[in-house]
């Protein structure tokens, strides 16, 4: 059993993020997969069908001397591609909240006791919150977003002078921090959203009480360990479709069909596993570095 609102440092988190789904894996993910399955199946099958013809005509797009030829089809398609366009994006933001939010109310009920949770109980806990998820996701996408992107592009302007590549670094993981303990923050205190984002950026570098050491390295520290361990794994796994699909690009000799149905034989499949295990692999990150 694992103890949560506690203090750790920085090898508890690491230990404590694998024990817990050494505990919980098996029913985190079987209900993962059940909520957001049909989602995810439903976004891949509008993004496929929706842009087929469209990578069509750009991988295939003047084979016959025709310079304009992807310019026409564009034009004559615009708003089939900006109606598929808005869907995928709306998709996109539904598969972003539950990846995120999911982990939010699944430790929320095993802090609260709870050893085998339902798919229905964390269904209403969505449904429950609707409200609060739409104004997180207003917040974040007004006042987080824009804040993030300034401080990260400023990072990278001074890569130039060296000095950015450490505040890349120092950025990310910081930034990762500050948005998961903004939403845990925002859905168990029952605080607003400004108050939860002042409390997620203040916790960074000081503890309530203000006479501890700073837990900011820590953070940072366990942030970017699993970071990295699971960009290596996701990496690994995602990595091995695409030596198929090369390796039937490198072994077949060229005859069109790629470039007329790029959806199709061994990049089709590179393409579907590559996203269904990036979602899913992903969506357990936040709950890394409790």
């Amino acid at each position: 059993m694992i103890q949560f609102y506690k203090k750790r440092d920085f090898g508890t988190f690491i230990s404590d993020s694998f024990n817990f789904f050494k505990l919980y894996g098996k029913n985190y993910f079987k209900n993962y997969i059940l909520i957001n399955g049909l989602l995810l199946i439903l976004m891949v099958t509008v993004f496929i069908f929706g842009y087929k013809e469209l990578f069509s005509q750009i991988f295939g797009s003047n084979l016959n001397g025709d310079s304009y030829y992807f310019e026409r089809y564009f034009s004559e398609n615009a708003g089939m591609l900006i109606g598929v366009g808005i869907l995928t994006f709306l998709l996109f933001m539904i598969l972003a909240v539950i990846n995120y939010l999911y982990p939010v109310f699944y430790l929320k009920r095993i802090a609260g006791g709870a050893n085998n949770i339902k798919t229905d109980e964390i269904l209403g806990d969505f449904k429950k919150n609707a409200g609060r998820i739409a104004k997180l996701c207003l917040g974040i996408t007004f006042i987080v977003a824009p804040l993030s992107l300034f401080v990260i592009g400023f990072s990278y302007l001074l890569i130039f002078v060296l000095i950015g590549i450490f505040l890349v670094m120092i950025v990310y993981p910081t930034l990762f921090n500050v948005i998961t303990f903004l939403m845990y923050d925002y859905f168990n205190s029952g605080r607003g959203f400004m108050e939860s984002l002042s409390y997620s950026i203040r916790s960074q570098f000081s503890y309530p009480n203000g006479s501890e050491k700073s837990p900011y390295w820590k953070y940072w520290g366990g942030a970017f360990v699993m970071f990295i361990i699971t960009t290596i794994v996701s990496s690994v796994f995602t990595y091995i479709p695409m030596i198929f699909f090369y390796g039937s690009v490198l072994t077949t000799s060229p005859d069109g069909n790629f470039e007329q149905n790029p959806f199709t034989g061994a990049f089709g499949i590179a393409f579907l596993y590559s996203m269904e295990f990036q979602c899913c692999f992903h969506s357990s990150f936040p709950t890394f570095c409790m």
